[in-house]
């Protein structure tokens, strides 16, 4: 990677890559859980004993599967953070967002081993699922940064729209956040222990499901209201077209989500549709996070020629180069 133009390229695809397989990785560990499958692999790190591969049979296979999927993206997680250090100019924001993915699949790797030793610890495994959100964050920012280009645009972002707004932006995540946290309680007071092995204990969440699926249903509820309040407040605002066209996406997957959600509940937490919960709720993560960095713009540099579809009211020569 000696030119600019490659190296620039090679980050933003590797993060690209990175955030998917994260994805990918939210939807087979559920599948884990909701097949039963989370000690098909009893040992770790080897499957059995001293076995590495799983033996020829369901509950094993869709474990190790699973944990394909991670040494991927260890392997992902790696190429992103030699890419950031081997591009030229080397930018320090890259390095240590590539650096806090290798961080987060390493915490991964070890809290993966504790909740399999810990024969499924309900709340190491909600840890485990939490902490890949966290994960798929930071892949999309550094996808976000490594699409700008130093000699074009300034690099430090700078607001499109007021502080009131921004607080608000930050208020809405945290309350997607909370939701996010009080879910993974539900499923772990839920029917699904992670686990079908004769003999094992089922370990759950301290909690009556009934309750605490209240308790998250009133969570969403209030995050439905905020979203619908935020959307009134950036559109009388005037906030450019691409924050509020991301807002909106997020209001719309939240009411999918909702359904889904109460399907789940009278249908007792049906596999199928728990799996569908994940999927709807890691593209709304997805997409918060595109709203958030919609948020902000980078200024052109006299040389550079940054898009021109996106400039905050009072500040005419500030643009934004990047679409989150």
């Amino acid at each position: 990677m000696t030119s600019r133009r490659v190296s620039s390229a090679a980050v933003r695809n590797v993060a690209l890559v990175t955030a998917i397989f994260y994805g990918l990785l939210m939807l087979t560990g559920a599948g884990v859980r909701l097949t039963g499958s989370g000690l098909g692999c009893p040992d770790w790190p080897s499957c059995y004993q001293h076995r590495l591969t799983a033996v020829d049979s369901f509950h094993p296979m869709v474990e190790f599967v699973n944990r394909l999927v991670t040494v991927t993206l260890t392997a992902t997680s790696l190429a992103s953070l030699a890419a950031a250090l081997l591009r030229r100019p080397r930018r320090r924001d890259l390095v240590w967002l590539a650096a806090a993915i290798v961080g987060g699949i390493a915490g991964q790797i070890v809290i993966g081993g504790i909740v399999v030793l810990t024969r499924l610890n309900p709340y190491l495994v909600a840890l485990h699922f939490l902490l890949t959100i966290v994960i798929i964050v930071v892949a999309l920012a550094l996808f976000h940064r490594s699409r700008l280009s130093e000699d074009r645009v300034e690099l430090t972002p700078r607001q499109l729209v007021g502080n009131d707004l921004v607080w608000l932006a930050r208020l809405l995540l945290a309350a997607l956040a909370l939701v996010t946290v009080i879910g993974t309680m539900v499923t772990g007071a839920g029917p699904h222990s992670g686990t079908a092995a004769a003999g094992e204990p089922v370990r759950r969440v301290a909690m009556s499901f009934r309750d605490i699926a209240e308790v998250h249903t009133d969570a969403a509820l209030f995050l439905m209201g905020l979203t619908a309040a935020a959307l009134f407040a950036f559109g009388h605002a005037k906030a450019p077209l691409n924050v509020r066209r991301h807002l909106l996406i997020m209001f719309e997957l939240m009411i999918v989500q909702g359904a889904v959600g109460y399907a789940q509940y009278f249908l007792h937490d049906a596999p199928g549709l728990v799996e569908v919960h994940v999927a709807v709720l890691t593209t709304l993560w997805a997409t918060a996070v595109a709203f958030y960095l919609s948020l902000h713009g980078h200024a052109a540099l006299a040389r550079g020629g940054a898009d021109h579809d996106a400039r905050p009211p009072r500040q005419p020569a500030l643009r934004a180069e990047v679409r989150a």
